[in-house]
C-alpha cells in the first residue's frame, strides 16, 4: 500500500466566479467552454479556469447540453477585482460569445453579494442593440449576432472569495501509472460540486525560486526523476523506484471543499498498482494563508509513514 507524506498542502486566496454554460450540442459546448477556460496559469499575469462538471439536458437551466466552469484570479483587494472583471469580459466576448448557441448563466451558490455588472464588458458587445429579458426566472441579456440566434448572459455575475493552489502529488513507479492515477483523480474530482482542476493531470510542478524570473515559476527541478545523475544527491528528492510525479492542482469555493477534494482523490487511488507515494507541494507557508495537513483529513493513520 502507498505511503502518505506526513506534510501538508499550502492554497491561497483568490476571487471566483461559478457560471453554467449551455449550448445546442456538445461539439459548440466544448469549444465555448475550453475557450473560456484555456491558459489556466496565472504565471501570465492572467486568470485561470477549469470545469466543475459537465451536465445533461435534465440539469440545465434552459434544458440543453451544459457545464460548470469556474474562473480565478489570484488575491482578492480593488486591483484584483478589477482585473477579474476586465478578464471575465475578455474571455466571455472571444471565447463564448462567438461560439454558435452558447448561453451563460450565474451558478455561484446562493448569498454572494459582490455581483458584476456584466452589461459593460459584455453587453454592450451587441453595440446598442441590447436588451435585458425576463427569463427562465432570471434577468438575462440579448446581445443580437450574425448567426441568428441571440447570445444570452446573465445581467449580473456573482463572486466571492475561494481558496486556489489545493494540490496532490503522486509518485508513481512509471509514466504509464502516473498518467493513470493522474486521470483517475481527475475523475474523482469531477464528481465533487464547487471545485475544478486547473490543469487536469500536470506534468510540471513548479516551485518559486527560479533562475529566470521573467517567466515565473519555474519545474520542481529536485522531483524529476530524469535529472537522478544531473544534480547532486544531496539536492536529488525522488525516492527509488520512482519514475513519474504528476501533480493535481485544484480550486474550490471553501477550504473545506478542499479538505473534501483531498480526502475522496486519496482515498480513491489508495490502492491503485503503480502508486508508491503520495504528498502534496508546500513552500514553507510562505506562498498562501492555508496549511492542510494530509494527517487531519480524516484518512487511517496507518497509512502514514
Amino acid at each position: 500500500m502507498p505511503i502518505i507524506e506526513d506534510t501538508y498542502c499550502e492554497a491561497f486566496e483568490g476571487l471566483c466566479v461559478q457560471l453554467q454554460v449551455t449550448a445546442q450540442d456538445a461539439e459548440f459546448l466544448t469549444r465555448a467552454v475550453n475557450a473560456f477556460t484555456a491558459l489556466p496559469s496565472t504565471v501570465f499575469g492572467d486568470a485561470e479556469g477549469g470545469i466543475v462538471r459537465w451536465l445533461s439536458e435534465n440539469e440545465t437551466i434552459d434544458g440543453r447540453l451544459g457545464a460548470i466552469v469556474q474562473l480565478w484570479v489570484t488575491g482578492t483587494d480593488k486591483k484584483a477585482t478589477a482585473k477579474f472583471y476586465d478578464q471575465i469580459g475578455r474571455r466571455m466576448r472571444q471565447g463564448i460569445l462567438v461560439v454558435p448557441t452558447t448561453a451563460v448563466f450565474d451558478f455561484y451558490p446562493k448569498g454572494v453579494e459582490n455581483k458584476f455588472d456584466i452589461m459593460n464588458n459584455v453587453g454592450h458587445c451587441g453595440d446598442g442593440y441590447e436588451w435585458v429579458i425576463e427569463k427562465y426566472q432570471r434577468r438575462l441579456i440579448d446581445v443580437p449576432i450574425m448567426m441568428g440566434y441571440d447570445f444570452l448572459i446573465e445581467e449580473k455575475i456573482s463572486y466571492a472569495p475561494g481558496v486556489m493552489g489545493g494540490n496532490l502529488w503522486l509518485f508513481c513507479d512509471s509514466i504509464e501509472s502516473g498518467i493513470k492515477v493522474g486521470r483517475e483523480v481527475v475523475k474523482i474530482i469531477a464528481e465533487i460540486d464547487n471545485t475544478c482542476t486547473t490543469f487536469d493531470v500536470c506534468s510540471a510542478g513548479s516551485k518559486t525560486e527560479t533562475n529566470f524570473p521573467e517567466i515565473g515559476p519555474s519545474t520542481n527541478h529536485p522531483y524529476c526523476p530524469t535529472l537522478k545523475d544531473k544534480i547532486s544527491p544531496e539536492e536529488f528528492r525522488v525516492p527509488e523506484g520512482v519514475k513519474s510525479i504528476p501533480e493535481i492542482v485544484f480550486n474550490a469555493l471553501d477550504i473545506k471543499t478542499i479538505e473534501e477534494t483531498m480526502l475522496k482523490s486519496i482515498e480513491g487511488i489508495i490502492n491503485m498498482e503503480g502508486l508508491i507515494k503520495i504528498s502534496a507541494g508546500n513552500y514553507g507557508g510562505k506562498l498562501g494563508k492555508y496549511k492542510i495537513f494530509l494527517r487531519e483529513l480524516g484518512l487511517k493513520q496507518s497509512y502514514f509513514s
